[in-house]
């Protein structure tokens, strides 16, 4: 995931660039829209981090031009700003997020990993030689629909997700099941089973704990 940082406070913006790497995210940085605006054109990013208060312009300008433009990027706002007429101008604009200065980094990487979640339901994913539709929770190769389970997608999901961390049991049965069902270790282990057929090298156990995904495996 390739991220965009606009953000004209130096320090901060080197903050945010260390955190996010360490996040296992692709990160650009820049103190200035204009500079912002160059990079959109030239590269695909997978969300916008944008200052509000800024030199040149607002964030909330930049947002409006890219989004004129047919920009769809989701987009979180980090601003000092509290007033009500700004939060609701961020949104207007075409806002996904907004956080109030001083940022808390956990919660960043929370709600940036919720607005990845939203937005890969609605899109379909490459991962080697297969295709995943995640709305449909489906598995194809060259248009082939594979025989997979919804809740093994879902659960290959939440493994591609992690970016390579291990995903616990705990993690995986809030996630397949709801409060008021039942959950299954048997059945996660089928899922993973399945999995294992297209993915064999990829799946990794780790014994107690939980499961991971290895791209590169």
């Amino acid at each position: 995931m390739k991220i965009l940082v606009l953000e004209d406070d130096k320090l901060f913006n080197e903050t945010l660039e260390d955190f996010l790497e360490e996040e296992g995210f692709s990160v650009e940085t820049v103190l200035d829209p204009y500079s912002a605006l160059e990079l959109t054109y030239a590269s695909k990013f997978d969300l916008y981090l944008f200052d509000v208060n800024l030199p040149y312009e607002s964030g909330f300008s930049l947002l409006k031009q890219l989004r004129d433009a047919g920009d769809t990027t989701p987009t979180i706002f980090l601003t000092s700003r509290e007033d009500k007429a700004s939060l609701k101008e961020g949104f207007d604009v075409g806002a996904d997020d907004y956080m109030k200065k001083p940022i808390d980094l956990d919660e960043l990487s929370y709600r940036i990993n919720a607005l990845i979640r939203r937005q890969t339901r609605s899109q379909k994913l490459r991962v080697g030689a297969y295709e995943i539709d995640c709305n449909a929770k489906q598995l194809y190769q060259e248009s082939e629909l594979m025989s997979c389970s919804m809740k093994a997608i879902e659960l290959l999901l939440l493994l591609l997700l992690a970016k390579g961390e291990v995903v616990t049991i705990e993690e995986i049965i809030s996630t397949l099941w709801h409060s008021s069902e039942e959950a299954s270790l048997g059945a996660i282990r089928v899922y993973v089973t399945t999995l294992k057929k297209y993915f064999p090298l990829n799946i990794q156990n780790i014994r107690g704990v939980g499961y991971r995904f290895v791209e590169d495996a």
